[in-house]
């Protein structure tokens, strides 16, 4: 398998040249990167190039990276059926950066690209209904971001005498505590009882 990987990504990279700004073989996974102005070209590569046939979408998802100049990486895995291979693609794109959308080329990428904008906030051009997915009506934010806070900002309740459905600010009923149930992960703060004995 990694001989055939090793000449696929010899093969990507003798035909997009510049584009792939990265190749990677590691744990018998072939990752590329390319810039998002060239994911649409090795896309369309991809799937058109007889030798690699990638006519199946598996999924299109999201990374968050704070530290980063460029936080998100948007990965998308391929699947050639012809071939029997994988390969993933990832673009890195920040809160501005405008990602095309390949769904062009795979018009499955719809709902992928929808999820990843609506759990991420990255932002796809040329998408047909970019619009929320999976997060209600009105939702503030984007919840798979490390920044995003725990407890969201705000809870949807139904009442049963507004016969409706309310939007609330969060409210925790208790304060965070630390509960110690004597875990041998987490340690103590005290000797526990049979360890009296044991050197400090």
């Amino acid at each position: 398998m990694s001989e055939a990987l090793n000449d696929l990504a010899a093969h990507v990279k003798g035909k997009l040249g510049e584009a792939v700004l990265d190749c990677v073989l590691a744990c018998g996974e072939l990752t590329i990167k390319v810039a998002p102005a060239d994911i649409v070209k090795a896309a369309t590569f991809l799937h058109d190039d007889p030798g690699c046939r990638f006519v199946s979408i598996i999924d299109v998802c999201g990374a968050d990276y704070p530290s980063r100049e460029k936080r998100f990486d948007v990965v998308y895995h391929l699947l050639s059926p012809t071939r029997n291979l994988r390969i993933r693609v990832k673009v890195e794109a920040d809160e501005e950066t405008l990602v095309p959308s390949v769904t062009g080329v795979w018009p499955g990428a719809d709902w992928f690209e929808r999820e990843t904008y609506d759990l991420y906030g990255v932002l796809f051009s040329g998408h047909p209904d970019l619009r929320r997915i999976l997060t209600d009506y009105g939702f503030e934010g984007h919840p798979l971001r490390k920044d995003f806070p725990l407890t969201g900002f705000v809870e949807v309740r139904y009442d049963d005498e507004a016969k409706r459905v309310i939007y609330e600010p969060v409210e925790l009923k208790q304060e965070f505590r630390n509960f110690d149930f004597l875990s041998p992960w987490e340690g103590t703060d005290y000797v526990l009882p049979g360890d009296e004995k044991a050197k400090q």
